[in-house]
């Protein structure tokens, strides 16, 4: 009997559940479609190291620290292959070339054609293995100094076919005649692929014949394990072998990295998605409880019990639930083939007819549709199975009790005054983690105060905010103000899904516009050198060093090597660090943010360590740390600056000249610079030397040059390029909250048909009924904008505050992205507002009266 009632109930107000129908569907495919997302993409990946990894490979020794080969590529014996072969077990063993630090450029107009979005480029030997990851599909394989191969998304990208001429910029620079084009056979990572010939590579390459490894394969009579075993024995110290399970984790954990950032922030993104649909859910079965008042109260009067009448609503939920979910999952298939267009739009190549779809889909679309569903209406639910027999006899729509409205005051005062406390604290914090702990809590206990304080809040907000509307639009306005007013636990309740979305896009471009300006300023005020010039990953080269110097208008050229290092402080600890090697006018280009000791220190062979660092340890100016490089490469070197922290530049680099590294490392094991500053010579055009620059370095298509202006501009794009993505992602959670204005404005029209139907009797237009419910509309938007507005630079303003010491030290205010929300959302209003104005000016005025 009560599944029945339920599902009667149901199908006669399915029109009125629609749109948190559509909420439930949107929050399911966020979180279904990020779920086939990442596991097709990770079992893709899988089947790539599984299927193309040798049974074992004989690399060089790993680096003694980082992963720094000092500038030069770490290479095994030419007749490592032989050695390896003769291992008991090795059915064959190929030698390879592979290295990543060079350049992939088109011959006619110079331009890199390698990867943008963070790929490598490879560039090596080809060579014929049992598990190749690519094939030739179109030309033949480099037989000749003059030859290569280039992988097929790379020649799609640059337009190269065969017989086309391709640069490849490495030790030196080279023209080669592409003569094949190789396929991959499962999945590009997003790498662009350049193949020569062994001898070739050997001496382009590494301009020595030996190689990068020694791909190994088995016969099958013995384990990886075992054959790792022997090998090391055979091989001796110097070299590490690596089995097929250990390449596949490395590369794994490499993309995984990658895949597991976008999953989080994405379910992160639809948790928030799902909060702000709940509260459409809370709205929609409420007013579905207030609508059938009298129904309930003659079910309770026949003597349905009130446990009967929670679960007829929560049945009711269950079933709304279980649709949405099942059509979100659904819609999340078509998410996750849209999420893989786009990565293949980034140049990482997945097949969208290869989904994978887990058991973890369906589970947490279920879980998540039906959960949330049935939470949000179980308030409603126990609201309605209070309602009592006598109420049948009532109008409906009962207001909330005066004792209700007083606990939610208290309840929701205590929390946010007690999250603001927390945010005051966070912000006062002296350390950064600690301020971090704070304004966590704080931001959760501000949102959930406002969230709970917001139909007490709208009682005298959407008093003050439609204040206007009687004197501009007589008695339309009166009306909207008043129906804003009428029951502020529904206005609350609307706004509090804006609300939510607007804080976090306020509160995210305060932030950014915080990164920015204080990016800025450090430049400003730290930065004397002119130009900055970068080569990527492959570092800046000699060659560019030196063409930067000879450019006419440059007056001296500051360089940065990075070398990896193990620091032991005086008090015995060790840790892992770089060391940052700079040329002798390094400060002059720079001023350091000295808290004691002279920056000059550096030219006479002391160290310039972080404040940070120094309080660990309890360094102070004159102590001495040993600084040890590998290969048996040491040296100990008096600490001659403490930098203060808190400037993005140079937090967390330690400095010392170039001339006392040289001392312990020869020139030849130096790698190449990091990057290189140019400064202008005294009475040179700036903006004229740096098209010169420009020009200068036209060879070189991995070499970028930016003056100030350019560097700032670069660290806003990429900044911006973060924001984008949040206001994409958070674009879901405000459709959601459109929505749920929506259905309570067309479930508000249900709710007063009668009163409608008397309005329009004693005169009240249909223009004038419309515009009032798109001006009630327009006041609970910019209720929840305006409380957004508040809460997100509360958040953004504590957040800058608590990372002041690290380097966010000059707030900026965004005042353009408020006032673009704020008049968003009563763009917002005015289209929620379309469909329920229509509808109700369409209502037929003795029908809308003689409705019960």
């Amino acid at each position: 009997m009560l599944l029945k009632t339920s599902l009667r109930s149901f199908f006669a107000h399915k029109g009125r559940m629609l749109l948190s129908l559509v909420a439930v569907v949107l929050s399911v495919a966020f979180v279904s479609g990020t779920l086939v997302f990442s596991n097709t993409a990770t079992s893709t990946f899988d089947r790539l190291f599984a299927s193309t990894a040798s049974d074992l490979s004989v690399q060089p020794a790993k680096p003694e620290f980082g992963d720094d080969p000092r500038g030069r590529t770490l290479t095994v014996p030419a007749d490592s292959v032989g050695k390896a072969a003769a291992v008991p077990g090795v059915r064959t063993a190929i030698g390879q070339v592979s290295v990543q630090s060079a350049t992939l450029a088109d011959p006619a107009t110079n331009k890199a054609v390698g990867p943008t979005s963070g790929a490598p480029t490879i560039v090596g030997n080809w060579a014929d293995t049992p598990r190749n990851p690519v094939e030739i599909t179109s030309g033949h394989v480099p037989q000749g100094a003059d030859q290569v191969v280039i992988d097929a998304d790379t020649a799609k990208k640059a337009k190269l076919g065969l017989g086309d001429r391709l640069r490849v910029i490495a030790v030196d620079k080279q023209d080669f005649t592409i003569v094949g084009i190789a396929t991959f056979k499962t999945t590009n990572p997003g790498a662009a692929l350049a193949f020569l010939d062994t001898a070739t590579a050997q001496k382009f390459l590494l301009r020595h014949a030996s190689l990068t490894s020694v791909e190994v394969f088995g016969d099958g009579s013995r384990t990886d394990e075992q054959l790792k075993s022997d090998m090391l024995a055979a091989f001796g110290a110097g070299f590490q072998a690596k089995t097929a399970a250990e390449q596949k984790a490395e590369n794994v954990k490499d993309v995984g990295s990658f895949l597991d950032f976008m999953k989080y922030a994405m379910l992160g993104f639809a948790g928030i998605s799902l909060l702000v649909g709940g509260f459409l859910i809370i709205n929609t079965f409420s007013m579905l409880v207030a609508q059938r008042t009298r129904e309930i109260g003659l079910l309770r009067a026949v003597g349905g019990s009130r446990r009967q009448v929670n679960r007829s609503v929560l049945v009711e939920a269950l079933l709304l639930g279980a649709a949405g979910s099942t059509l979100g999952i659904g819609a999340g298939l078509g998410l996750a083939v849209g999420l893989i267009q786009l990565m293949n739009a980034a140049g990482m190549h997945l097949d969208a007819g290869d989904l994978s779809i887990g058991a973890n889909v369906f589970v947490a679309g279920y879980a998540v549709g039906i959960v949330i569903t049935v939470l949000a209406a179980w308030i409603p639910a126990r609201r309605a199975s209070r309602i009592a027999p006598i109420a049948a006899l009532r109008d409906h729509g009962t207001p909330a009790e005066a004792r209700s409205n007083t606990v939610r005051a208290v309840i929701g005062l205590v929390m946010t005054v007690g999250g603001g406390g927390l945010l005051v604290l966070a912000a006062q914090a002296e350390k950064a983690a600690t301020g971090g702990q704070y304004i966590g809590l704080g931001v959760l206990l501000t949102l959930v105060g406002f969230v709970v304080l917001g139909p007490l809040l709208a009682t005298t907000v959407v008093r003050v905010l439609g204040a206007m509307l009687p004197a501009l639009f007589g008695p339309s306005g009166k009306l909207a103000q008043r129906n804003a007013m009428r029951n502020p636990r529904r206005t609350g309740a609307t706004a509090a899904a804006l609300m939510i979305g607007l804080a976090l896009v306020v509160g995210a471009s305060v932030f950014t516009s915080t990164v920015i300006k204080s990016t800025n300023v450090q430049i400003d005020r730290s930065v004397g050198a002119d130009y900055i010039i970068q080569a990527g990953q492959n570092g800046v080269s000699a060659e560019i060093v030196e063409a930067v110097r000879k450019t006419g208008g440059v007056d001296h050229v500051t360089g940065r090597k990075d070398l990896s290092a193990r620091f032991t402080a005086p008090d015995g600890k060790t840790s892992e660090r770089n060391v940052s090697a700079v040329t002798g006018r390094f400060t002059e280009d720079f001023r350091l943010p000295v808290k004691s000791g002279s920056a000059d220190s550096l030219k006479q062979g002391s160290l310039a360590i972080g404040e940070d660092y120094a309080k660990d340890h309890g360094l102070k100016i004159g102590d001495t740390i040993k600084i040890d490089y590998g290969q048996g490469r040491s040296q100990s070197l008096p600490v001659g600056v403490i930098m203060t922290m808190g400037n993005s530049l140079f937090d967390g680099n330690t400095f010392a000249s170039l001339d006392t590294v040289t001392q312990a490392v020869p020139a030849a094991e130096q790698p190449v610079d990091s990057v290189i500053f140019g400064k202008a010579a005294a009475g040179a055009d700036v903006a004229r030397t740096l098209t010169a620059l420009e020009d200068a370095l036209k060879e070189y298509p991995q070499a970028s040059v930016r003056d100030q202006a350019g560097y700032k501009d670069l660290i806003q794009e990429q900044v911006n390029t973060l924001l984008y993505m949040i206001y994409g992602l958070l674009f879901l959670a405000i459709v959601v909250a459109v929505l749920g204005v929506v259905n309570t404005l067309a479930l508000s029209v249900v709710e007063r048909t009668r009163e409608i139907g008397l309005l329009r009797a004693i005169g009240l237009s249909r223009r004038q009924l419309r515009r009032m419910i798109r001006l009630e509309s327009v006041v609970i938007a910019v209720f929840g904008a305006v409380l957004g507005t508040v809460l997100g630079l509360a958040w953004g303003i504590t957040g800058q505050q608590v990372l002041e010491s690290q380097g966010l030290e000059a707030l900026a205010v965004p005042v353009t992205t408020i006032v673009i929300t704020l008049a968003a959302s009563v763009l917002i209003g005015l289209l929620a507002a379309l469909i329920p104005a229509f509808r109700a000016g369409r209502m037929n005025v003795l029908a809308a009266i003689a409705t019960d």
